[in-house]
Parts: structure tokens; sequence; C-alpha cells
């Protein structure tokens, strides 16, 4: 009860390892004292919940304390950019990569063969649904298992340090920011030029297609201008992370909660390409690392006999 947990250990770690690549490339760096004292924050509000559930250790801090590591993922998104942009960017591999399999950009293309505004509607609300998603998972394990609550809070929220991990060191912006700066005439034209670090004083992106008028792409733009950067394209931690939730939401073996959220699933997968957010393989990559981080840290969590 008194020692940290399993979940805030594996932050640390990724706070000292992003720390350690901050003085390799100090002399990049650009928002350093940012960084510095975000990293700072984290570690006192983890310290800060520790000594709470301490003090008064029962159902509803051990809830808030998982939460408050919830709340610094938001914190630690944008910070990959911070990170990751002092490295040579490696768009123009994977919009080739796209290219080459199939013989496209399924991201130029998608909301072009798709332009209804109750399809962007659909879309915009499959990729807002993200945040939900986590919660509602989390509180259904919290209120119907409560037994495993440990162990689907470590698999989730590490998961996310895993992707951010891969983040910090491939730096892939995605289409929305790529084809901007590259030129959507030399991408139809299947010319991907590299940007080297055009993107370590660069954040633009395009606007996402679709209904400008719709409720749910309103709140799309919302989340973009709060927290998006050019970063964290490859793999998708949005079906990543939503592939792990869909596994932890089959684990439970309750079908109500399963199809429940299966439809905003699904949306999401294709949503992360109609929105210019990833190439197809980026959304095809989170599917396949969401189910291996799934199991690893499942039987990782079993073997801790997390709760």
């Amino acid at each position: 009860m008194r020692s940290l947990w399993a979940v805030e250990k594996v932050i640390f770690t990724y706070i000292a390892f992003t720390i350690l690549l901050m003085v390799c490339f100090w002399d990049k760096q650009v928002n350093v004292t940012q960084m510095l004292v975000m990293r700072l924050e984290v570690v006192l509000l983890i310290i800060a919940m520790w000594m709470l559930y301490c003090w008064k250790p029962c159902k509803l801090t051990r809830l808030l304390r998982v939460m408050a590591l919830m709340i610094s993922l938001s914190w630690f998104y944008p910070d990959t950019y911070e990170v990751n942009r002092v490295l040579p960017n490696l768009d123009h591999i994977f919009a080739g990569l796209e290219q080459h399999l199939f013989g496209c950009q399924p991201s130029l293309l998608f909301s072009q063969k798709c332009p209804w505004g109750w399809f962007s509607e659909l879309m915009c609300m499959g990729y807002v649904s993200y945040f939900p998603l986590m919660v509602t998972i989390l509180l259904y394990y919290f209120f119907r298992r409560y037994k495993e609550f440990g162990m689907a809070s470590f698999v989730l929220i590490t998961s996310f340090f895993i992707y951010y991990t891969i983040f910090v060191i491939l730096p892939v912006t995605g289409p929305q920011f790529y084809y901007l700066a590259a030129g959507t005439d030399k991408i139809a034209a299947g010319v991907f030029p590299n940007l080297t670090d055009y993107f370590l004083t660069h954040g633009e992106r395009m606007a996402a297609p679709g209904w400008s008028d719709g409720f749910f792409y309103h709140l799309l733009e919302i989340a973009h201008n709060a927290g998006e950067r050019p970063t964290a394209a490859f793999p998708s931690s949005h079906v990543g992370v939503t592939t792990v939730i869909m596994l932890l939401a089959a684990h439970t073996r309750s079908k109500r909660l399963f199809f429940s959220i299966l439809p905003f699933y699904i949306l999401m997968c294709f949503a992360t390409v109609y929105i210019y957010a990833h190439y197809a393989i980026d959304a095809i990559a989170g599917f396949l690392t969401g189910v291996v981080i799934y199991w690893v840290l499942r039987l990782k969590a079993k073997k801790m006999e997390l709760r």
C-alpha cells in the first residue's frame, strides 16, 4: 500500500529517459525550462496523490490517484514534439511506403471520395470519443470488476508511455503536417521531399476535411488546437490504445460493454486516416502494436499480481 505503483515507476522511467535525450541534444532544445517544469509538476502530482492515498487508503483515493495519472497523459503528448523535433523528420519515408503499398495516399483521397456531411460527423465523432472510451473502461473496472482495476489501469496507462517512447525517437508528423509542408500537388504526384529539420521551427497543419459546421467537427478542432503538434504519427496511438481498450472490454466478458463501444472503435480506426491525422500504415501498425502491447502488459500484470 505504501509503495509506488508499477505504472508510476513506468512514468518516472519515462521522465528519466526523456531528460537523457534532452541532455544529448541540449544545443537544439527550444523550450527546456518548460519541459523540465512540466516533469517536476508530474513528479509532485504523483507524490502528492501517493501521500493522500497513504493517509486515507480507500477506493476513492485510489480512483483519484489513477485519474491524476490519466490527466498527466495530456501533458506528455504534446511534449513528445518538444523532444523529437531535434531529430530529422521521417515522413518522406512513411509517405513513400504508403504509396508503394497502396499505389496512392489513402489519407489524401478518403475525404474526397466521401465528402458528405453526415459521414464527416461520424468520423469526427469516432475520433473525439478517444478519451471518453478510456474513462468508460476504467470506470467499468472500478465499479464492476474492482479486483482487476489495478491491472486495467496499469495496462492502459503503460500502453501510452510505450507509444510515447516510440514517438520521441521516431519523428513522423503524419499527413496533416507533412502534406501542407510538402505541398499537396507534390504528394498527389507521388513526390515526397525530405524535410529534414523543417518541423524544428514549423508547426502549421492542414484543417481537417469534412463538414466544418458540424458539432463533432468543432469538438475535433478544439482538441487539435489545444494539444495537437507535428508528432506521434507512427504507429497510431489512437488506434493502438483503443485496441487495448477493446481487449480490456473483451476481458470483462460483458457483451453489453463490448458492443456498446465497438462502433466507436471502428469509427476511430477509419477516422484517423479520414481527418489527415495518420497514414493508413499508421492505423494498421496501431492495431498490430495494440494487440501485442495488451498481451505483454497483461502477462506482466499477472506476474506482478496486480489487482
